[in-house]
């Protein structure tokens, strides 16, 4: 049975700190970088809510959110989750996932989910990471798929988004059988970058 505590966790330049309330206007500053708020399928908050914003995420049972750190400067850039961790059946699943726009499409989501998908596989020994979306958000699904998870299905009206309707939610997952070959694929996408 897992047992998922908070930890740092750096490579290539990112590190992923547990969240915690000092890093409010470090979030504030990134969720700025685009007015990232104003995107109806994210749960980006606005920059008043962010100490809500933590607060809310810190008080969830099932989830470790933490924060996503440029190592090189220590500038807060975004914010990541393990959630919906279910130890009985060595399961956690990775979201509540943003970055400053600045930092979108670049390493910093490759490397935040290998680090995530390391720690989870290969530390705390986990069956399958699952990884949601909303069903409009055909960037993030696009950016799951690049990843190898594979496509579960579609939870229809599953959760509310911030403008009051109700979204249809995109499930997929990674089995521990197959995270070595997802491993070798996204330290090689990463060389590939790190060469362009």
């Amino acid at each position: 049975m897992i047992e998922v505590k908070p930890v740092t966790l750096e490579f290539n330049g990112v590190r992923l700190e547990p969240l915690a309330p000092h890093h409010a206007d470090g979030l504030r500053d990134a969720a700025a970088d685009g007015e990232l708020w104003n995107l109806r399928i994210t749960s980006v908050p606005e920059p008043h809510n962010v100490e809500q914003y933590i607060r809310d995420a810190l008080d969830m049972r099932d989830r470790l959110p933490f924060a996503v750190v440029d190592a090189s400067t220590g500038t807060v850039i975004g914010t990541t989750s393990y959630h919906d961790i279910v130890p009985r059946i060595d399961r956690v699943e990775i979201g509540w996932t943003w970055y400053a726009k600045s930092r979108q499409r670049s390493h910093v989501n490759t490397s935040c989910k290998l680090l995530l998908l390391s720690h989870a596989f290969d530390t705390l020994g986990c069956a399958v990471v699952g990884l949601r979306t909303d069903i409009f958000n055909h960037a993030s699904q696009q950016a799951i798929e690049r990843l190898g998870a594979k496509k579960d299905g579609v939870i229809r009206h599953h959760h509310p988004r911030r403008d009051g309707t109700v979204r249809d939610t995109v499930m997929y997952s990674i089995l521990r059988g197959e995270w070595p070959e997802i491993k070798s694929q996204l330290h090689y996408k990463l060389a590939q970058h790190a060469r362009a």
